[in-house]
Parts: structure tokens; C-alpha cells; sequence
């Protein structure tokens, strides 16, 4: 696997034939079979490309209509600003529990389809596919909430997740050592919504992210004692080796 994703590239190929005028400004993209056969990709990676464009302004998607170009498209990519992984995990605690509660009301059939198969993919012991199905896992309650700003919201948090590299380390630290815990809690998560359960959906997120917030401290002091121990290794071998020629 090459270090860019595939639903990069996808989102790259599409963005080409945006501005190649193919997809004009406000007209209505193939549906995902189309393009994923135009692309030579699964359903799964154009729905997880569109998401990434649509966080960055360059479509829109309208449950039940479609996926739309946008009529004004963004001049360049916003930069993140600098947050700890716990300052991260906060918001996505607060935004992502009412956006859970809010796709309760609202969630359809084939988004419930749609969580049911991420939910079984956070089971895999390929890192890349569990951690790719958790965001889309989570993107697609944001979607299902139908607010367009919560969509944005949860979808530039994901990528100051992926994109500022000691939240990603912090996050990389939990995950690997807590696959079967996190697949739990979204299926909690899924359960409530599958039976349009608003609480049940708020406090199943709650659950998930305090959950996670704890086992982000446990990471940060193991990887601080992991760094002093590094140091203190180092510090012997430089005192061995001077004793040495001494």
C-alpha cells in the first residue's frame, strides 16, 4: 500500500474532472456504482472520497438527492490549527454525541446497511481497513444528522486527527492496543441508532469517547516513560563507551 490512500487519489481524480468541466459547478455527480466502475474502485472508496471533498467545499451531499458540486468552490485547503489529542477528542465528544442523537431521528436504511458493514470491518487485523472504517463510520452519522455544518465539522476534526502528527501518534498508540474495545463501543453505538434510540445513541458516543480519553492519558504517561527510558538506554551507552577510553 503506497503511504497515500486510496480515496486520496480518488478524490484527486474526481477533483480533476471537476475542473476539467466535466462535473460542472452544481451539477449532480454519477451515483457511486458509476463512478466506482469509471474509477476501477469499490462503492466504498468513492463514498469516502466524496466525503474528504465535501469537507473541503468542493461538494455537497444531499441525503436522499444526491452528491452535487458545489457552485462556489474553495480557493485552497484551510489550514488546521495546532490541538492536542485530547483537545480533539473533547470536541469530537461534545459535536459527535448530538450528531449521534440527531441520526437517530433521522437515520436511513441503507445508512444503517452502510454502519452495520464498517462495524464489522473494525473486526479485521488489518490497522489501515479497521481505522478506514472508523472514520467513515463516523462521518456517516455526521451525515445522517442531516446538518451540513455538523458533516463539516466532524469530517475536518478527522483530519486533524490523520494530519497533525502527535494527535495521530496519540491516537495510533490507543487504537493498536484496544481493537476488540473500540469495535464494542461502536456497535453500541450502532445498536441505538439501528433502533432510532436518540439517548441511547448520545450516551453510547458519550461512553466511547470518555472511554477514549481515558485510554489517551494511559498512552501519553506510557509513551513519556517509554521516551525516559530511550534517554536513560542512550545516557548508559555514551558513559560505557567514554569509561571505555578512559
Amino acid at each position: 500500500m503506497t503511504s497515500k490512500r486510496l480515496f486520496q487519489s480518488v478524490a484527486e481524480q474526481i477533483s480533476d474532472l471537476i475542473d476539467e468541466g466535466q462535473f460542472p459547478p452544481g451539477t449532480r455527480l454519477p451515483g457511486e456504482r458509476e463512478l466506482a466502475e469509471k474509477l476501477g474502485v469499490s462503492r466504498v472508496t468513492i463514498r469516502e472520497a466524496e466525503i474528504a471533498l465535501q469537507a473541503i467545499g468542493r461538494l455537497e451531499i444531499k441525503t436522499g438527492s444526491g452528491v452535487y458540486v458545489s457552485e462556489k468552490q474553495p480557493t485552497g485547503l484551510a489550514a488546521l490549527p495546532k490541538a492536542s489529542a485530547f483537545e480533539v477528542t473533547e470536541a469530537r465528544l461534545l459535536l459527535e454525541s448530538e450528531a449521534a442523537a440527531l441520526a437517530a431521528h433521522n437515520i436511513s436504511k441503507e445508512a444503517i446497511a452502510t454502519l452495520a458493514e464498517l462495524v464489522e470491518q473494525m473486526r479485521s487485523n488489518d490497522a489501515e481497513i479497521a481505522d478506514k472504517a472508523d472514520q467513515l463510520f463516523h462521518e456517516t452519522i455526521a451525515e445522517s444528522s442531516n446538518n451540513a455544518a455538523l458533516v463539516h465539522t466532524v469530517a475536518t476534526l478527522w483530519r486533524m486527527r490523520e494530519e497533525i502528527p502527535e494527535v495521530k501518534k496519540t491516537y495510533n498508540a490507543v487504537c493498536v492496543h484496544d481493537a476488540q474495545t473500540r469495535y464494542e463501543e461502536h456497535k453500541a453505538i450502532f445498536d441505538a441508532l439501528k433502533a432510532h434510540d436518540p439517548a441511547g445513541a448520545r450516551n453510547a458516543m458519550r461512553e466511547h469517547f470518555q472511554r477514549l480519553l481515558e485510554a489517551m492519558l494511559e498512552a501519553t504517561e506510557r509513551l513519556a516513560m517509554e521516551a525516559v527510558q530511550q534517554q536513560a538506554s542512550e545516557s548508559r551507552q555514551r558513559f560505557l563507551a567514554s569509561a571505555k577510553i578512559g
